[in-house]
């Protein structure tokens, strides 16, 4: 019996990517919708539910998708909403490569370490990717900040955080790399997960941390986001710092997420977030 995703994004076009990486993980046939909403996807579930008998239903599972996080999480409960009894399908989240991203980039951060009682800061967090790896970092037993040119968007991705996963992180603006630089004062890890192209810190703000141990950068776009750090940086160290570039770790991200759609496959009922996607990326990284 063939293995059959829904890939249901919230954009209008779905994306490329995830199409190409679920393959990779192992289905034989995706149909790729767009402009999925939590109004619309109703008859798109029952028709996942209801139509293979209960040993088969295994063979048929549902990606959520796209570049809108709060979109996707609606879209993801709309889903999860529809199952009942064993009428259900293995679901994953996984908006704009934030699960998946951000649990590779923290895998390796604390691969080999503690992170309990660290100091993290991650550089323009209120995206997919900082938001989820603000949560990832806390439920390593770091004490995390996210920074954001504006102080109510880090104030709304801080409260969003805590409702979702009932995670306190603190919220602070840093509008300029001279404020970026003070934010990371202290700090033993900074994880920059701002948009592609955009520099948000500079060498001359990182290199003389004294407290500073650990950086990643998931941006792949020059200009990358941390000065000084080079995208295919896998554990390098620089100015005594161990360091990941977006490259490094990206490996680690398209094989977690593959070996997340494989799971999907193996039983009806699995559900992947934040939480199961994390865990899942520690057993992967070494």
């Amino acid at each position: 019996m063939k293995k059959l995703l829904y890939q249901l994004d919230t954009d209008a076009i779905p994306s490329v990517f995830d199409n190409v990486v679920c393959y990779d993980g192992g289905a034989d046939h995706i149909t790729a919708l767009g402009g999925i909403t939590p109004a619309n996807v109703g008859a798109l579930v029952d028709g996942a539910i209801f139509t293979r008998a209960p040993k088969d239903k295994k063979n048929t599972a549902i990606f959520v998708g796209g570049a809108n996080m709060a979109e996707g999480e609606a879209l993801f409960k709309a889903v999860r909403k529809k199952f009942f009894a064993n009428f259900r399908v293995s679901v994953m989240l996984d908006s704009n490569g934030s699960n998946t991203t951000a649990a590779a980039g923290v895998a390796w951060l604390a691969h080999g370490r503690s992170l309990a009682g660290k100091r993290a800061v991650v550089l323009a967090g209120t995206g997919p990717v900082g938001q989820r790896a603000a949560v990832m970092l806390a439920r390593e037993g770091a004490l995390v900040t996210i920074t954001s040119r504006e102080l109510d968007r880090a104030q709304a991705a801080a409260k969003a955080i805590l409702e979702r996963f009932k995670i306190e992180v603190n919220a602070v603006e840093a509008a300029d790399h001279d404020a970026r630089g003070r934010a990371i004062e202290g700090a033993h890890v900074v994880f920059a997960t701002g948009a592609g192209g955009v520099q948000l810190l500079e060498e001359r703000h990182w290199k003389d941390n004294a407290t500073l141990e650990l950086i990643s950068d998931a941006n792949a776009t020059p200009t990358l986001g941390i000065e000084g750090i080079d995208m295919m940086d896998k554990g390098a160290v620089r100015h005594g710092k161990t360091v990941w570039g977006a490259i490094g770790f990206g490996a680690l991200k398209i094989a977690l997420q593959r070996a997340c759609v494989a799971r999907l496959f193996e039983q009806n009922d699995l559900v992947l977030d934040a939480e199961e996607i994390h865990t899942i990326a520690k057993t992967m990284v070494g």
